[in-house]
């Protein structure tokens, strides 16, 4: 019996070793699952998830990319902005234009009706002497000066003035000249005035496209700016998966609405 146990004791000895060993890894185990519960567990749906997304380094690339687009974008907005006050400041300058060659026109028109009732009247008598023609001619030539330079006739009227072209007679009673002459400056007003009235128009035009312009380019800064917040914001947390389908429709949608009133207040671009 005592060659037994002194065969026997040894092996006992390392047999419990190895028992208390195993015993004190299992308390560890244990005590690590209680403390620490989601620290060992095994989840396949996040190997899958954390698989299929790309990595760092590719999620900083592209929402560089994307911060730079939106960054450009708003720049060109806010140029197509100030491209679109121009427009509008020249379109009102030639709005005005148009009406100070309108009221030009009316005066002109008031004052050719005047001469019109006045040549009704018979006219004096003067003798028809090289001296009186002389005279006639440089009266002419006088009014048809103070009116270019008044900008009421232009370069072309005057030279033909000067040339005696175009039904400008020399010859002709002061006062016939005179009508001839306030009926050249009607019709040379009103040629203005229709002048004024196509660049205007055409002012009018470039204004609305560059108008449409910078709300498109406007448009399309907010949505950039959505884009990177909802793209920021669309990977969620491994415990959301887990959550029923109506809670999770739910909160996509205020986050969405959230989204959207931030992209709203950062607008760099005013709207017209």
């Amino acid at each position: 019996m005592q060659t037994i146990l002194s065969a026997v004791l040894p092996d006992l000895s390392r047999a419990a070793v190895i028992w208390l060993s195993l015993l004190g890894v299992v308390a560890v185990t244990v005590s690590a699952l209680v403390l620490r519960p989601g620290r060992l567990r095994l989840d396949p749906g996040a190997r899958i998830r954390r698989a299929a997304m790309p990595s760092h380094l590719e999620q900083v690339q592209e929402e560089r990319e994307q911060s730079r687009y939106a960054q450009e974008v708003a720049v060109a907005a806010e140029r197509a902005t100030t491209t679109a006050r121009r427009r509008r400041a020249e379109w009102e300058a030639a709005q005005e234009a148009v009406e100070a060659a309108w009221l030009a026109y009316e005066a002109a028109e008031a004052g050719l009706r005047r001469l019109d009732a006045a040549a009704a009247m018979p006219l004096p008598q003067t003798a028809k002497t090289p001296a009186e023609y002389a005279d006639r001619e440089r009266y002419l030539h006088r009014a048809a000066l103070d009116a270019y330079w008044r900008r009421e006739l232009s370069v072309e009227q005057l030279s033909d003035v000067f040339a005696h072209r175009d039904g400008w007679d020399p010859r002709l009673h002061p006062v016939e000249q005179e009508l001839v002459l306030q009926r050249a400056i009607r019709n040379n007003l009103a040629a203005r005035h229709a002048a004024a009235r196509e660049r205007e128009q055409a002012a009018w035009r470039a204004a609305e496209l560059a108008v449409a312009a910078a709300r498109s380019l406007r448009e399309e800064a907010q949505a950039a700016t959505v884009r990177r917040v909802v793209e920021s914001a669309s990977v969620l947390p491994l415990s959301e998966v887990a959550r029923p389908a109506g809670e999770q429709t739910r909160e996509n949608v205020e986050q969405t609405r959230e989204n959207a009133l931030t992209a709203r207040g950062r607008a760099t671009v005013p709207a017209f």
